[in-house]
């Protein structure tokens, strides 16, 4: 049943829905949240205090769309055609046992991580950065449309992770589905502008190894560091972690309705 579900999946239109849905549906609760129902009442904790130009999200939007379109081209390249035989896919969650299946997903999330840091990092090389990554920079105060308004040379450099991670290790289809969902929730809490973690978490002993919508939006109000995805440890190691990181969470999680 499994098995059969998956390769109708691959067809290049069914995966794009799925992107698409995956993406409209995540954005639009993140914005329908804290940007449209609740904006009056939340928007002392909004990290920046104001509000992107409807422009913004209209770019933001018109960009994911066509990363949207990219991203399935490779999933279909990938999954959908005679190339899949040459990578480790496997159909049947038995091959490999529920706890590799299991471990399979942690396995692509920390892959990615590094995949991510390298690459976001070599983007914001100035000769890179002015043909590839500046699309993304131009959401200086993000909103949760932002999660895939890439330049499209740039959603082939995130896309290609499935690709990498599709030769390196055995993967299942349902895994890669679960990973791509904890992506995206992760990516539209990165780019949300607002901060769901609690008051003293970016100090805590778990809390400074993850990243943070705090840190990320520093990342887009400043252009430099904090170039981590879902963990700050190459962060932290490579030295490319804002110092103001800290103050900047506390500060945001200590404002009182009152101030605003």
């Amino acid at each position: 049943m499994v098995s059969t579900y998956f390769t109708a999946d691959k067809h290049f239109w069914t995966i794009l829905l799925v992107i698409l849905f995956r993406y409209v549906f995540l954005a639009s609760l993140g914005f329908l949240l804290y940007y449209v129902i609740f904006r009056k009442k939340v928007f002392y904790k909004k990290i920046q205090q104001k509000l992107p130009a409807n422009g913004d999200y209209y770019r933001e939007i018109g960009y994911s769309l066509i990363t949207a379109v990219v991203f399935a081209l490779i999933g279909y390249g990938v999954f959908g055609t005679p190339f899949v035989k040459y990578t480790q896919t496997y159909w049947k969650i038995g091959d490999y046992g529920t706890g590799y299946f299991i471990f399979s997903i942690f396995l692509m999330i920390l892959f990615h991580d590094a995949y991510f840091y390298w690459t976001h990092r070599w983007m914001h090389r100035k000769s890179v950065y002015k043909i590839v990554h500046r699309v993304h920079h131009l959401s200086t105060n993000p909103s949760p449309w932002a999660a895939m308004a890439f330049h499209p040379i740039e959603s082939v450099i995130e896309g290609s992770v499935i690709a990498f991670i599709a030769f390196l290790f055995p993967v299942h289809p349902l895994a890669i589905a679960i990973f791509l969902l904890f992506m995206m929730v992760y990516n539209v809490y990165g780019h949300l502008g607002y901060e769901l973690y609690p008051k003293g978490f970016s100090k805590s002993i778990v809390g400074k190894w993850i990243n943070t919508s705090v840190n990320h939006n520093l990342h887009h109000q400043t252009f430099q560091g904090n170039y981590g995805l879902y963990f700050l440890w190459w962060d932290r190691w490579m030295g490319t972690l804002q110092p103001a990181y800290d103050d900047r969470f506390d500060e945001v999680k200590s404002r009182r309705v009152e101030a605003n």
